[in-house]
């Protein structure tokens, strides 16, 4: 292999695809290539991951570190993934199991905590002392990111968002859904796009995806619209109590939700009764690199900068 200064590799795991980008220095994008998820089978991802790394190191000529991006999250008392919902990983030892395979250390987090990550060094959150990122998608996750660093937190769930009761419940809204997670009313049933989903169909007894009620109520649907205020009242009262906590100075959105584009004008205007400051300066942004985020964030858990900005 010819000897070149080591990119960084950044690994999206998903459960229907597995993603690598490969960044230099700057950050500029140097390879990308994604397969299908095998399905249910944890040896055959370990499998696709493998060849992901040796596929990019043969096509660039350079060695590259590598970050993973996963759902769930590393258990604390085993070092196994866990609340993961592609759930062959669960209980595995997936840090250790792909380090063997590779020769080399890797570095892992939660797919919301690089998401963050990513938007902060070089995304919509650069600059900011303080940044909380959200995804609304399939699920609710959340990550927070501080001085450029990102905070995983005495227990590894900071900014754990989407697995909180929504707050402030209203009468209709009580006792809430039921979570995967085995409470109810968590935020995630929610603001995902499945929450939003089952709201408009327990309403309104019609069943439509997220996607179709964004649409119906940008063409004046009714209950589409309605749906869509409930859904920013929401929305609204779970981050004012992050900004309550955290204080950040932006907050940024991905996943499918985020291009919901009346959420950045409506939302910071429903927040303000339920902030405890007579002046709210925090910012609610779109995200800059989109569906990339992610994988681009995993790729920056090896930052270049190694003292200053490693995960803590």
């Amino acid at each position: 292999m010819v000897n070149k200064p080591t990119y960084r590799a950044g690994i999206d795991l998903g459960g229907t695809k597995i993603e690598i980008v490969v960044l230099d220095d700057d950050g500029v994008e140097r390879f990308r290539h994604r397969v299908d998820t095998p399905q249910g089978d944890y040896e055959a991802t370990l499998a696709a991951i493998t060849a992901l790394v040796a596929l990019a190191e043969r096509t660039l000529g350079v060695a590259v570190s590598v970050g993973l991006g996963t759902p769930g999250a590393v258990s604390l008392a085993t070092g196994r993934i866990k609340n993961a919902n592609s759930t062959c990983l669960n209980g595995h030892a997936l840090s250790e199991d792909l380090a063997r395979r590779l020769g080399r250390p890797i570095r892992i987090a939660n797919d919301a905590n690089c998401f963050v990550l990513s938007e902060a060094v070089d995304g919509a959150a650069a600059g900011a002392s303080v940044g909380f990122g959200v995804i609304l998608g399939t699920g609710v996750g959340g990550g927070l990111v501080v001085d450029g660093r990102l905070l995983v937190g005495a227990n590894a769930i900071a900014g754990e968002w989407g697995h909180n009761r929504l707050p402030v419940l209203t009468a209709d809204e009580l006792p809430g859904p039921p979570c995967y997670c085995g409470r109810s009313g968590c935020i995630e049933t929610y603001l995902s796009g499945p929450g939003l989903a089952g709201d408009f169909e327990r309403v309104t007894g019609r069943p439509l995806d997220a996607r179709r009620i964004v649409a119906g109520a940008q063409e004046a649907d009714a209950e589409c619209e309605a749906a869509l205020a409930r859904y920013e009242q929401r929305l609204a009262r779970a981050l004012a109590v992050v900004i309550n906590i955290v204080d950040p100075d932006v907050i940024v959105l991905g996943g499918g939700l985020s291009n919901i584009e009346r959420l950045y004008r409506r939302v910071p205007q429903l927040w303000a009764p339920h902030v405890f400051s007579d002046e709210i300066r925090t910012r609610l942004v779109r995200n800059r690199h989109g569906d990339s985020s992610g994988v681009r964030g995993a790729a920056w858990l090896w930052p270049v900068n190694e003292q200053e900005k490693t995960p803590r």
